[in-house]
């Protein structure tokens, strides 16, 4: 989960309410609640997922442990980096053991999962799924069956000062990189642009940097994986998409540091107001906008759609679903929490309190929310419009591969045509039906 700061106790008061608005609901037939049971037994659960620095996470569970005092929940906080939570998971997996309930996966590791037979199947009939973005369902989907709830969604918007536009005769953020760059060129000669970074996208050696490459290809009108599944790399759209972030780095448009800052220190950087663009993920809004003296931006920036290089460009798809491992024990407390969390009132709260997307399709319209997070319309445009990372069994080897690649041709060690080649070669058999 990404680290989000909570909003205040108005939230707090409305999440304990919760438990009591459920009814608690039957197994899903069957005859015991063991390891690798249907969807039966009740009692105790733990809950895993990435660190949460917001603390609302907790709050959420004491609201359902409040309601619930036979099935509590216990959060398990694994390591921040995804590479790290997806290794975590595995181990426990492969032993088969039942110290892992409800897990909260990254959208793009369902297949991986599922195909391994890591997670129970879970009822399309007991999971309101109606009221979701189409998106994010099939987020949760593997070979037309259901193995986990969309439970946040995500995808890349561009934020922006939009004090510095408008002190340099700015009127707009770029819908293209050609009209990005044309725009740091005039605040960069304005006063108070003098030391501010132009562009940064993660380019460090974690998962960040398949994001920031899926975003870059796609916008350029390729793609890492063709319709058939196998690898499509030696494209001129996938060259020009690589060559954004190559020369985005070898010209100076990015922070010298931007090799080495993850997501955290990204928004960070941007929060110290050394910044004038940056891909980022929603829940940097809340946090950017704190008026507690955290962020020098606060009120003085603005989110758009990415730019691209002929016009808006394409997000990656990221969130997070909800799924239950095949070893838990009870698994029919773990159905009705993850109902619990991915409930609109859960939604509601969630927003509400950390600025994280819904699934919720009407929160993006909701005027009360939209008003007090003035992004929910560019996100939920570029939600619908967005690519996910390859969906693919063995995604650990195909991740591991692309940040390889991309970051030895952004540090210089690679060029562009040598390194989409090696990448080529190195999916071939990794992608292989």
């Amino acid at each position: 989960m990404r680290s989000i700061s909570p909003a205040g106790g108005a939230v707090l008061g409305l999440t304990l309410t919760l438990p009591l608005a459920l009814t608690a609901c039957g197994g899903d037939g069957g005859t015991g609640g063991g390891k690798g049971a249907a969807l039966d037994g009740r009692g105790p659960i733990t809950f895993v997922t990435g660190k949460d620095r917001s603390g609302y996470l907790q709050e959420q569970v004491d609201g359902w442990n409040s309601g619930h005092p036979d099935e509590k929940v216990r959060i398990i906080e694994l390591p921040d980096e995804p590479n790290d939570q997806r290794q975590q998971m595995i181990q426990n997996a492969t032993t088969k053991s039942d110290a892992y309930a409800v897990l909260n996966l990254d959208v793009v590791w369902t297949a991986e999962f599922a195909a391994n037979r890591w997670l129970a199947p879970l009822p399309k009939d007991r999971v309101d799924l109606a009221e979701m973005l189409p998106a994010t369902i099939a987020t949760g989907q593997y070979r037309g069956r259901l193995y986990a709830v969309p439970s946040t969604s995500d995808a890349g918007i561009l934020y922006y000062r939009k004090d510095l536009l408008d002190g340099a005769g700015v009127s707009a953020p770029p819908k293209t990189w050609a009209e990005m760059w044309a725009a740091c060129d005039k605040v960069k000669k304005t006063p108070a642009g003098k030391g501010v970074d132009c562009y940064f996208t993660e380019v460090n050696k974690t998962e960040s940097i398949t994001i920031s490459a899926v975003e870059a290809i796609a916008s350029s009108g390729g793609s890492v994986l063709g319709p058939d599944g196998r690898p499509s790399l030696t494209t001129p759209q996938a060259a020009k998409g690589l060559e954004f972030l190559v020369n985005a780095r070898k010209d100076g448009r990015m922070p010298k540091a931007a090799v080495t800052l993850d997501t955290e220190g990204g928004r960070r950087y941007f929060q110290s107001g050394k910044l004038l663009f940056q891909r980022q993920w929603p829940y940097q809004y809340a946090m950017a906008d704190q008026k507690d003296g955290s962020s020098k931006v606060a009120g003085r920036f603005a989110v758009a759609p990415l730019p691209g290089p002929d016009g808006p460009g394409v997000a990656n798809l990221g969130g997070h679903n909800l799924a239950i491992s095949q070893f838990a024990a009870n698994k029919a407390s773990s159905l009705d929490f993850i109902r619990y969390l991915t409930g609109e009132p859960s939604q509601r709260a969630n927003l509400l309190a950390t600025s994280q997307a819904p699934t919720l399709a009407a929160l993006y319209d909701d005027p009360a929310m939209v008003a007090k997070f003035p992004y929910l319309p560019v996100l939920k445009t570029a939600i619908a419009g967005a690519k996910p990372r390859p969906v693919v069994v063995r995604y650990g080897d195909v991740t591991a591969a692309i940040q390889g690649s991309v970051y030895d041709a952004v540090t210089g060690r690679t060029p562009v045509d040598q390194a989409l080649s090696g990448l080529q070669g190195k999916l071939g058999p990794l992608t292989a039906p």
